[in-house]
């Protein structure tokens, strides 16, 4: 195949998880190219001339969607898979529809719950309707990922604290800013990958919060998730094989990430979120249609549970776009 690897416009002083973008670029690019396809690495332009322009230069069978951000922000990432539907290119990843419905995380638990699918009580400013005074809450962005504003710091117990967080953030990072009630318990993360038109779950990830002091609520913040050199990023650790001795939750959580999937109408990849609370209750937390794909990531530690490695993964990826 001729791939063209889309990425993001990333500064060399940009965040952490900005930079993450790049290496997934990379690991990407030498996957494919050691499996013998040609690729070429380019940024997203929010122009839908000037990709027509670069389509036409480099003629890809199929463009691998790694763009996260456009203009620094997350959320404007769904220009990438609406520019390449308006120019006709098969491509990795979600759809601009499949973007829209899950990046905007409310509108996502509103579906859930119309469907029935269990999800965390949540409460949006500016007056907090449906907040309960003294339970904890943690306040999220309402359309960004890589736990953007996430710390110790995120979880309140009253509208006061709801609305000084919130405002908080939207000073710190802009956008909007719900409360999402915090489930204490344990956290899953459920990857799946699409195979033969179907949705193939793969191993499970359990998220162990090791030598977690017992006040502190366990929160994957930005620090666990990007800051190397930081106690948290080394105290969150992923695990595997909890499933042989509970197989019942793990049927549980399998079917409920396949029932977000169909949902949500997804395509080639996605990672479904879970807390799991001290009664054994799942709920879904939020569904990313187009996860992280960096080797050490929990993607790609699902894949190579199942079987299938860093370089097999990536290949089928870019290899069922060209169904679409």
């Amino acid at each position: 195949m001729r791939v063209l690897v889309l990425h993001s416009h990333v500064l060399p002083d940009a965040a952490a998880d900005q930079l993450d973008n790049m290496l997934q670029v990379s690991t990407v690019s030498d996957a494919l190219e050691s499996k013998g396809h040609t690729v070429i690495r380019t940024i997203f332009v929010p122009d839908p001339n000037a990709m027509r322009a670069m389509i036409a230069e480099h003629q890809p069978d199929v463009v691998f969607n790694l763009v996260e951000c456009v203009w620094d922000k997350g959320y404007y990432a769904v220009f990438a898979p609406l520019v390449l539907n308006e120019l006709n290119v098969r491509y990795t990843g979600g759809t601009s529809a499949m973007y829209a419905v899950t990046e905007h995380k409310v509108q996502a638990k509103r579906l859930l719950r119309i469907a029935g699918l269990p999800t965390p009580d949540w409460a949006e400013g500016p007056d907090w309707a449906g907040f309960e005074e003294g339970s904890r809450y943690i306040v999220k962005a309402f359309n960004e990922d890589a736990s953007l504003g996430l710390d110790d710091n995120s979880i309140v117990t009253t509208r006061q604290g709801a609305t000084a967080r919130a405002a908080h953030c939207m000073r710190e990072y802009g956008g909007r800013w719900y409360a999402e009630r915090y489930i204490h318990g344990r956290e899953f993360n459920v990857s799946i990958v699409e195979r033969d038109g179907k949705p193939q779950v793969l191993p499970i990830a359990e998220m162990i919060f090791k030598d977690w002091a017992a006040e502190r609520p366990k929160v994957v913040g930005y620090d666990a998730k990007w800051t190397v050199d930081s106690p948290d990023y080394h105290a969150t650790q992923r695990a595997f094989g909890w499933d042989r001795q509970e197989p019942r939750l793990r049927r549980t959580l399998e079917t409920l990430a396949v029932q977000c999937w169909n949902l949500f109408a997804l395509r080639s990849y996605a990672r479904v979120d879970f807390r799991v609370d001290e009664l054994g209750r799942p709920f879904i937390l939020e569904t990313n249609c187009n996860p992280c794909i960096e080797p050490d990531a929990g993607f790609p530690g699902a894949a190579e549970q199942a079987g299938m490695t860093y370089a097999d993964l990536v290949e089928h990826i870019a290899r069922t776009a060209l169904s679409y």
